[in-house]
């Protein structure tokens, strides 16, 4: 690699486009690429886009440091095109997985309700006996022979992966990684899973659920970031920072992504991008409060970030599958560009959940699509520059986008083009504003006092419709929002969560027992960050409790920052007490201080400072934005009515420069959309502040 190190490339593979976002740290300009997706091999866009960037000029030895975030992972489940997975289980317990935790997802009056079909079925699950009791004391010793008797059979089955789930092997892993062994003895190079590593956490089902979900994806995980490194060996990419996104808003490398029960810790690896980049990118508006909505081509994701930091959670669901790891709290809906408008048996207009993806597109890609999609009604509307999309890259068929709409919308309805096009606009707005309202309404958030970030290449073009529709009044939209969440990949740091589980009541823990505990992890966490390439001195350690009310079913993770020096003390456990009552209060409403109270899991979250994307503000000059203006076009916002709006040159517009509409501003890798009765204004970091005056 060249000495000069002087590029940073962030990259963020979407269902329609890959996006890539190249820092120059020598002047702190930014060149940003955006290429189709190639979803048979995501590989393939990153390194198109790459050979773009080389095409300019960039000397691919001097790129000193890849950032990816991907939905490699997330698209595998949702399509169901994982590995073939065994599973290794306590004697007595195959039915866990069949049983699960008894709640039913979706309608709970369905008489026809089934549960998602098992990642590993009964046919691939082999009993081993083998016991610990909830103290980890071995109550059964591991029956070697009846695990290498079933890792030959699973050998014979030909399966890709193994999870072994044993009961309270979160306590005591010993026989877990015994069976690891046996098994890379019987079955060399099949990918191997142990929920001991993936998630030592109390709760059977939750950590099987997660452990067989890593085995699932792992070796798809695999074969794609193999792929990845020869490519960027191939194109002479010699950086050894190559960094994969997470769900927690940090980067791993990609070492870390390859082993180690890692992989279900990518499942919101592309949508944590772009909130983390709204938090780092917008202080000053994170922290009054952010509302981002991230609107790609196949989904449209929403996240809250509140005092600066986006809401995160450790129990979430994807795919109707359980998966308990740290995650920004995030919601996804089928709310995209290239999300399908289709009639149902009942006469009523739909827009998703289907999507035309990259290939063949919507309909006015003019590649083979036929069906009419959000960005078809778009471009009907007037909204979208057929003439400019992608910078003029690529032409759009307004009148294939036309003909996909008579023929699948307006004429079974009997009603205009015009209107099956507003038609389909309302319904993805309304959807997506609903999306907003359910999770504000969960997490008791005020909205007329936030703020909403679009992004995406569609974000803020619906920006406007949505914050009408949820009462907000304020939108700012990033200078480059098409390319917004790789932005994001090039603002986050190394970022590794562990967790033990140890269920005690919290008088009952003395500061020594807690301290050894959270020393013991520190100690792993240094090992990994060794064998990643990292110095271990120069990380952060943050320490978490899981606590909860006796007789609870639920915890909440209580931050111990600030209530300890060098080492715990009885006073920071009782800190930690007062600390849990008070989140309990803010969270749910009222705290119970009579009740005694439980650890239930010991956290650990490290954090390895990487330089990071600063952006600079210039001054405010009172630019007018005559110079960006490049003629009109009638748009209908919402109605038959055409509306003549001024077009304008995103780029061309200074800071300082005011913008009133109704407005269409475009630029490369994105449009907005600005009606009557909005205004925008250019702020100093070159964001688009648009502000309601009605």
């Amino acid at each position: 690699m060249s000495g000069t190190a002087r590029y940073r490339l962030g990259v963020d593979v979407g269902g329609t486009h890959t996006d890539l976002v190249l820092l120059d740290q020598a002047g702190g300009d930014l060149l940003v690429e955006k290429v189709s997706s190639t979803p048979k091999n995501p590989a393939l866009g990153v390194l198109n886009g790459l050979g773009k960037f080389i095409a300019r000029g960039v000397a691919p030895g001097d790129i000193a440091f890849f950032a990816h975030g991907t939905t490699i992972t997330t698209n595998a489940l949702l399509e169901m095109r994982g590995a073939k997975v065994g599973l290794l289980i306590t004697k007595g317990y195959r039915a866990v997985q069949e049983v699960q935790n008894q709640a039913r997802d979706g309608n709970l009056f369905d008489y026809f309700y089934a549960k998602p079909q098992p990642i590993a079925p009964q046919s691939l699950t082999r009993e081993i006996p083998e016991r610990s009791d909830y103290a980890g004391n071995v109550l059964v010793p591991l029956d070697r022979a009846a695990v290498r008797q079933a890792a030959r059979e699973l050998k014979a089955a030909k399966v890709d992966s193994i999870a072994v789930c044993y009961l309270f092997a979160f306590m005591n892993p010993a026989h877990e990684a015994i069976t690891r062994q046996i098994i890379r003895e019987e079955y060399p190079g099949v990918s191997v899973s142990l929920s001991s590593e993936v998630l030592p956490r109390i709760r059977e089902w939750a950590r099987m659920s997660t452990t067989l979900l890593n085995a699932y994806l792992e070796p798809v995980l695999v074969r794609y970031i193999d792929h990845l490194n020869n490519g960027l060996d191939d194109a002479k990419v010699g950086t050894q920072q190559r960094f994969l996104m997470q769900s927690n808003g940090g980067v791993m490398p990609f070492t870390a992504a390859i082993g180690g029960g890692r992989t279900v810790h990518t499942l919101f690896s592309g949508p944590a991008a772009g909130a983390q980049a709204s938090a780092y990118l917008a202080r000053d508006e994170a922290q009054r409060g952010l509302v981002t909505l991230d609107m790609g081509g196949t989904s449209a994701d929403i996240a809250f970030i509140e005092g600066g930091v986006p809401l995160e959670s450790t129990e979430s669901v994807i795919a109707r599958r359980q998966i308990d790891v740290p995650a920004l709290d995030m919601s996804s809906i089928s709310a995209g560009g290239g999300s399908i408008a289709w009639i149902d048996g009942g006469g009523f207009l739909n827009v998703g959940p289907q999507s035309a993806g990259a290939d063949p597109g919507p309909a006015c890609y003019g590649r083979g699509g036929t069906h009419p999609t959000v960005t078809d009604a778009d471009i009907v509307c007037g909204y979208l520059n057929p003439d400019y999309f992608l910078g003029g890259a690529q032409t759009l068929d307004v009148a294939a986008a036309r003909q996909a709409l008579q023929e699948h919308v307006a004429a079974p309805l009997e009603m205009d083009v015009l209107d099956a096009a507003v038609g389909i606009q309302r319904i993805v707005d309304m959807r997506m504003a609903d999306e907003v309202r359910v999770f504000a309404a969960k997490r008791g958030v005020d909205l007329s006092s936030f703020t909403l970030l679009p992004f995406g290449g569609a974000g803020a073009v619906h920006a406007a419709a949505v914050a009408e529709e949820l009462g907000m009044r304020r939108i700012l939209v990033p200078p480059r929002p098409g390319a917004f969440s790789a932005l994001g990949l090039l603002c986050t740091d190394v970022v590794h969560d562990y967790i033990r589980s140890e269920l005690k009541p919290l008088n009952e823990v003395t500061p020594e027992h807690a301290e050894d505990v959270f020393r013991q992890l520190e100690a792993k966490a240094r090992e990994e960050l060794k064998a990643e390439g990292m110095d271990p001195a120069s990380a952060a350690f943050l320490r978490e409790l899981d606590l909860r009310y006796t007789g609870q079913g639920y915890e909440l993770r209580t931050s111990l920052d600030g209530l300890f020096t060098d080492r715990l003390t009885a006073a920071s456990l009782a800190a930690a007490r007062e600390r849990f009552d008070e989140r309990h209060a803010h969270i749910h409403g009222h705290a119970a201080k009579e009740r005694p109270v439980e650890v239930v899991s010991y956290r650990l979250r490290v954090r390895v400072d990487v330089p990071k994307y600063q952006p600079t503000q210039e001054a405010l000059p009172k630019a007018r934005p005559d110079a960006a203006a490049k003629g009109t076009r009638k748009v209908h916002f919402g109605g038959k009515a055409a509306v003549e709006a001024t077009l304008y040159e995103r780029d061309k517009l200074g800071v300082g420069a005011v913008v009133t509409g109704p407005a269409i501003v475009e630029q490369f890798d994105a449009t907005t959309v600005i009606p009557a009765g909005w205004s925008g204004r250019v702020d100093g970091y070159r964001n688009l502040i648009l502000e309601r005056s009605r």
